[in-house]
C-alpha cells in the first residue's frame, strides 16, 4: 500500500473498541474516533516522520480524530526546516478542536527549546487569538517547553493577558490552572506569590490550588498552607 493508505490500515488494525468508548467520554463531542492507543499513535508517526511526511499532511484527513492527531505528532518528529516547521504548524494549529490533540501534540514540539525567542514570538499570536484551542496549545506549549526561572515573569504576564478578557472558556482555564500547577512545583515562592495577586478568575485561581494539592511533589505542610488562598 503507497501514501496514506498504509496509514488507515494500520489505525484500523490497532482500533479497539473499549478503548474507543473510554477515550471518548475523556474528549467529549467526537464522533470520529477510532480507539487507538497513544503509543501506537505515537508509533505510527515515527513512521511516518521517516518516509514522506509531506504527503500525509497533505492528505490526512482532518475529520479523523487519529488522523489529526498523527498530523500533530508528525510535525514534533519529522525533520523539517524552521520555515517548513512554523508553516506546518500554522495549518495545523487553527485544525484542533479538543484538548488531547492540543497536549499530545504540544507535548512533541521539543523543537522549540532549541530556538527559543523564535517560538516564543510564534506562541504570542496564539496566546492573543482569542480562540479556545489555540490560546490552549500556546499555553501547554510554554508549560511544556520553557519551564525555566527566566521565562517565569513572562508566563505569568501572559496568563494575566488571558484573563483580561470577560470570560475566558473552560479548557483555556484548565490549561492555565495546570500550567500554574506545574510553576508552583519548580517555583513555589514565585507562584505563591503570582496566586496572591488575583489576577485569575475564581474558577482558575482555585482549580490550580487543587491541582498543586493533588501533586506528589509538595509537602503536606504547604498543601495546608495553599488552602489559605482558595477564593
Amino acid at each position: 500500500m503507497n501514501g496514506i493508505e498504509w496509514v488507515r490500515a494500520e489505525l484500523l488494525d490497532s482500533a479497539e473498541e473499549e478503548y474507543r468508548k473510554f477515550h471518548q467520554s475523556l474528549v467529549p463531542g467526537l464522533s470520529t474516533m477510532l480507539g487507538v492507543r497513544m503509543p501506537k499513535c505515537r508509533e505510527i508517526a515515527k513512521k511516518i516522520a521517516k518516509q514522506d511526511w509531506t504527503a500525509f499532511l497533505e492528505s490526512a484527513d482532518d475529520g479523523c480524530y487519529e488522523e489529526l492527531m498523527l498530523q500533530g505528532l508528525v510535525i514534533g518528529y519529522a525533520k523539517m526546516t524552521l520555515e517548513q516547521r512554523t508553516l506546518q504548524l500554522e495549518c495545523f494549529v487553527p485544525k484542533i478542536n479538543n484538548w488531547a490533540v492540543c497536549d499530545c501534540s504540544c507535548s512533541t514540539f521539543k523543537f522549540m527549546k532549541q530556538e527559543p525567542d523564535y517560538w516564543l514570538a510564534f506562541l504570542k499570536k496564539y496566546l492573543d487569538s482569542g480562540k479556545e484551542f489555540e490560546v490552549r496549545f500556546a499555553v501547554v506549549s510554554l508549560m511544556d517547553h520553557f519551564m525555566e526561572e527566566k521565562y517565569l515573569a513572562l508566563q505569568f504576564e501572559q496568563y494575566e493577558r488571558i484573563y483580561s478578557a470577560e470570560s475566558v472558556p473552560y479548557y483555556i482555564q484548565m490549561a492555565v490552572a495546570w500550567a500554574v500547577s506545574v510553576c508552583f512545583v519548580h517555583f513555589p515562592k514565585q507562584t505563591e506569590e503570582f496566586l496572591r495577586r488575583n489576577t485569575l478568575d475564581v474558577f482558575t485561581h482555585n482549580k490550580a490550588i487543587q491541582k498543586i494539592r493533588e501533586s506528589y511533589r509538595v509537602s503536606k505542610e504547604t498543601k495546608e498552607e495553599l488552602l489559605k488562598l482558595k477564593r
